[in-house]
Formats: C-alpha cells, sequence, structure tokens
C-alpha cells in the first residue's frame, strides 16, 4: 500500500466520521427534546431544574408537581453516543440502548418494599440493601419473566396489573418501591413513541398505590 493510498483512506474516514458526529449529534438533540417536551406535556410542572450532562449524552430533570399524589418526578436520560463513529458500535455492547431512570416522590408514606428486576437482563445485579430480609419470586408479565422481592403479596399484585398495561414491557428492566428513600422508581428502556404512555402509566401506579396504602 502506498503513501498516497493511505493519505485516502485517512481522508475517506475522516469523511465518514465528521458526517457521522454531525447526524448521530442531530439526532441525540432531537431525541432529548423529544422526550423534555412529551414528559413536561404530560406532568405540567410547577417548578423544574435541569442538568446537563455534558456533550450529547443527555440530561437531569428535576419537576416539582402540583398533584395529591406526586410530590416531584425526577428522571435521567442516557443517550448512545451515535455522534462517534468508533465508540458508538462498543457502547451498544456495553450499554445496549438509551436509558431512563425515573424517581418519583410521592405526597404519601410508602410502606413496604417491592422489586420487579427482569430476569436475564442485568449483567451485574443492582445492590438492594434489604434483599435478604425480603420475600423472592418470579412473575411473568405480558410475556417477560421478572424476579420479584417483596414484603406482601398483595403489593406485587398491585405492581403487576398496572405493568401489564404498559405497552412494550420488555423495555421495562427495573420497578422499585423503597421506603426508606420514600420513593418509586423506574428504570426502562426509553422509545420516542411509547414515551408518553410510559410516563401515564407511572403517575397511575403511584394512584394505585396511593389507593391503596
Amino acid at each position: 500500500m502506498n503513501f498516497s493510498t493511505i493519505i485516502l483512506i485517512i481522508m475517506v474516514l475522516a469523511a465518514v466520521s465528521t458526517l457521522q458526529f454531525y447526524k448521530g449529534r442531530k439526532l441525540n438533540l432531537l431525541l432529548m427534546q423529544h422526550y423534555l417536551r412529551s414528559v413536561e406535556d404530560i406532568l405540567k410542572p410547577v417548578d423544574k431544574e435541569y442538568i446537563w450532562l455534558g456533550g450529547y449524552v443527555g440530561f437531569r430533570a428535576y419537576y416539582k408537581l402540583r398533584d395529591k399524589d406526586v410530590l416531584k418526578f425526577e428522571y435521567t436520560l442516557t443517550l448512545l453516543p451515535r455522534q462517534s463513529i468508533l465508540y458508538f458500535p462498543i457502547s451498544l455492547l456495553i450499554s445496549r440502548h438509551d436509558k431512563m431512570y425515573v424517581v418519583i416522590r410521592p405526597t404519601f408514606e410508602v410502606k413496604r418494599e417491592v422489586h420487579f428486576l427482569q430476569k436475564g437482563y442485568f449483567r451485574i445485579k443492582p445492590r438492594i440493601e434489604r434483599e435478604v430480609e425480603l420475600l423472592k419470586g418470579e412473575e411473568e408479565v405480558n410475556g417477560v419473566k421478572f424476579e420479584v422481592l417483596y414484603e406482601k403479596r398483595r403489593d406485587i399484585e398491585i405492581v403487576k396489573n398496572s405493568l401489564e398495561k404498559f405497552p412494550k414491557i420488555k423495555n421495562i428492566k427495573h420497578v422499585a418501591i423503597v421506603p426508606k428513600t420514600n420513593v418509586i422508581y423506574f428504570f426502562f428502556k426509553p422509545e420516542p413513541e411509547t414515551i408518553d404512555e410510559y410516563v401515564n402509566k407511572m403517575i397511575r401506579l403511584v394512584k394505585e398505590l396511593a389507593r391503596n396504602r
């Protein structure tokens, strides 16, 4: 391979890398804008705060609501590095997909702990502080199996009945109700076409918990 061929290859790679940077950056910015607007349109927060995670990775949002059951709704969105032609394939192997982590702080006191963890998803299982104290089992929701940890069986039924109404249940990776921090937590793979339904159904689960506390 002569010198001119090497230079040509380098120039082509540089051009492709530059094109991917602008295309990937635009797509990630559009995704961030879509998720932000969709969530806000549903929740209509009375106060909000954002933290940019740097580059085109994502952001954190903190919303205060005027709702009798929900005090605060907080979420973190992390996106795959679509702007990087070199790192994007690696991130598909490591991170696998875009991620959204939601923490809902209810106005009422959460009394019992519950976890739904999608079986086969986690390479390293999330640390659950009270795991040894909780009852364990397995539930299937719309064809997707979850490992469950809980204190009372009726809480499992409440969460399961709510999850059955979510579209694309395979995108749900972890749902938790944690008394120690008094939060309801969701970790899932976000998609533009389902984010509205996800937010609505998360709020409905909180309200169902409020009715059954």
